[in-house]
C-alpha cells in the first residue's frame, strides 16, 4: 500500500527534526571552549534549545494535520463536482436523445430489434476490450516509470549513484553554464 500524505510528511519533516537527531548533548558541549564545557548552564541551554525545537516540531505537526484535513476536503469536493458534472452530462444526453428520437426514445425497443442490437453490442464489447488493453499497456508503462523513479531516489538517499561520472558531468555542466553567463555579461 502506498504511504499516505501524513506518513510521507511526518517521515521527512518530523522524524529527523528532533534536536538529539541533529546534535547530541555531548556534541553540543564540545562546541564550547574547554573551560566552559563542565558548566551546568550548557545542559540547561541545550534543554532550552531542545524545547524550542520541540515547539517548532509540534507546530509543523499541527500544520501537517491541517494540510491532511484540507486534502480530504479537496478530495470530497472534487468527487462531488465530478458527480454533478456526470449528472449534467447525462441530462444533456437525454435531452439530445429526446430531440433526435422524440418522446418515445425512453425505450430501446423503439430503435432496435434483437437482430439490430447484437452487432452494436459486439462492437461496443470490442471497443471496451481495446480500451482495456490500451489502459493495461499504459498502466505497465507508468508502473515501470514509477519503479525507475523510486530506484533513482533510493540511490540518492543512500549515496549510491548508477552513473559514477555524474559528479564530473555536473561540474562540467556548471562550468559551461558559468562560461555562457560570463560571455553574455
Amino acid at each position: 500500500m502506498a504511504p499516505s500524505e501524513l506518513k510521507i510528511l511526518s517521515n521527512y519533516l518530523l522524524v529527523p527534526a528532533q534536536l538529539p537527531a541533529v546534535i547530541s548533548l555531548q556534541e553540543f558541549t564540545s562546541l564550547f571552549p574547554r573551560s566552559l564545557q563542565s558548566s551546568p548552564h550548557i545542559r540547561s541551554l541545550y534543554r532550552d534549545v531542545q524545547s524550542q525545537r520541540n515547539a517548532l516540531v509540534d507546530s509543523v505537526a499541527a500544520e501537517i494535520e491541517s494540510e491532511v484535513k484540507k486534502g480530504k476536503v479537496q478530495r470530497r469536493t472534487v468527487i462531488k463536482e465530478r458527480r454533478l458534472a456526470q449528472l449534467d452530462e447525462q441530462d444533456d444526453e437525454i435531452e439530445i436523445e429526446r430531440m433526435l428520437f422524440g418522446a418515445a426514445s425512453n425505450t430501446q425497443s423503439s430503435r432496435h430489434s434483437i437482430n439490430s442490437i447484437l452487432p452494436e453490442l459486439e462492437g461496443a464489447i470490442a471497443e471496451v476490450e481495446n480500451e482495456l488493453q490500451r489502459l493495461g499497456e499504459e498502466e505497465a508503462s507508468l508502473v515501470a516509470s514509477v519503479r525507475q523513479t523510486v530506484g533513482g531516489m533510493s540511490d540518492l538517499r543512500y549515496g549510491r549513484l548508477a552513473n559514477s561520472h555524474l559528479r564530473e558531468q555536473v561540474l562540467e555542466g556548471l562550468a559551461d553554464l558559468k562560461a555562457t553567463c560570463d560571455g553574455k555579461n
